[in-house]
């Protein structure tokens, strides 16, 4: 799966030190994309409420939600400490921002670092990840743990990541789990709830839904959804725990989400999954750089936005070890 570079191959440790020059940070980089990210933000959420036309409304409501995506990749790199460490106004900027979003950093952090150390890995915890067990266990699951399984993985559960996966996922359960732990949950939920509440009392239920409702659904469903696909494509691959290396989780298991330059730069370069996975110290804005200079990250499982494609990835239920592959319902049929 690695391609030639002037006879020498690439691979395994060689290739994640190759990257190592990449994962510096251009300070003034970063304060420009996140400054101005923000700003955009911020203008596109106002614009909903100062406009008239509704279709005006709408564009500004679709705006907002793509650049609420950017935005939350550059909270996730920061959380990474990736970009921006020490400073005092990104740290308040990010931690705001995380709790508006329903994914504090106390949650997100723990969960997040889990899933970069355990990505692919069967027979763990499902802690930052939707879960995936073979198709054995599976049937060995009672059946409410069956439809309970079917349920995170169903498309209307993605759908609707900002009920299930940040307000619940995020913040109601971890929340009820470990209190002490979590308690920037609950500042998360009343901040974003009353925020929501305040919009719909001073400028009624159509600035409530495009101002503050909808951006949150799409942002939380195209989010969702890039964070399932970037691990549950067709050929994407699964150890168990003594088969589980971190080069093949990064490279077999993390995909190349192709996408045009507008959608990477709305997606914050995340669609640069495996390169993510094999170093997650690389600024989001170095990641084209990276991988247009080693071709070893250019011969990778892809996936992409086409519809197609998205249905293959929705379809995608259980982990086949005899086939090797991710399998759909109507594959499960038979029982093991």
């Amino acid at each position: 799966m690695f391609v030639i570079l002037n006879t020498m191959i690439l691979e395994g440790k060689k290739l994640i030190l190759a990257t190592k020059p990449f994962a510096k940070e251009v300070r003034s980089k970063s304060w420009m994309h996140t400054i101005s990210t923000l700003v955009l933000l911020i203008a596109s959420y106002v614009s909903i409420f100062l406009v008239e036309p509704v279709f005006l409304k709408i564009f500004f409501c679709l705006l907002a939600s793509l650049v609420s995506l950017r935005m939350f990749i550059i909270y996730h790199d920061y959380l990474h400490k990736t970009i921006l460490q020490n400073s005092t106004v990104a740290n308040i900027i990010f931690t705001l921002f995380g709790l508006y979003i329903l994914a504090p950093r106390s949650i997100w952090k723990r969960s997040h670092d889990y899933h970069h150390k355990h990505n692919s890995k069967l027979y763990t915890s499902s802690i930052g990840s939707f879960p995936v067990i073979t198709k054995r266990k599976f049937f060995a699951l009672k059946k409410s743990d069956r439809f309970f399984y079917l349920f995170i993985r169903h498309p209307f559960t993605i759908l609707l990541g900002h009920v299930f996966a940040f307000t619940f996922g995020l913040c109601i359960q971890p929340l009820l789990r470990s209190p002490d732990k979590h308690w920037d949950a609950a500042i998360a939920l009343v901040m974003h709830y009353s925020i929501g509440l305040l919009l719909y009392l001073s400028f009624g239920p159509l600035n409530f839904v495009l101002g503050f409702l909808m951006p949150a659904v799409i942002s939380g469903a195209i989010g969702s959804y890039l964070f399932y696909a970037q691990h549950n494509f067709p050929t994407t691959h699964f150890e168990d725990k003594d088969g589980w290396t971190y080069i093949n989780a990064a490279m077999l298991s993390s995909s190349y989400m192709k996408m045009n330059k507008v959608m990477h730069w709305f997606t914050g370069n995340i669609g640069y999954h495996h390169i993510h996975h094999l170093n997650a110290r690389i600024p989001f804005y170095r990641l084209p750089e990276t991988f247009e200079k080693i071709p070893e990250l250019q011969n990778v499982k892809t996936t992409s936005l086409n519809p197609i494609e998205i249905f293959k990835c929705l379809r995608l239920k259980v982990w086949d070890t005899e086939k090797q592959c991710m399998i759909g319902r109507r594959e499960m049929s038979t029982k093991v």
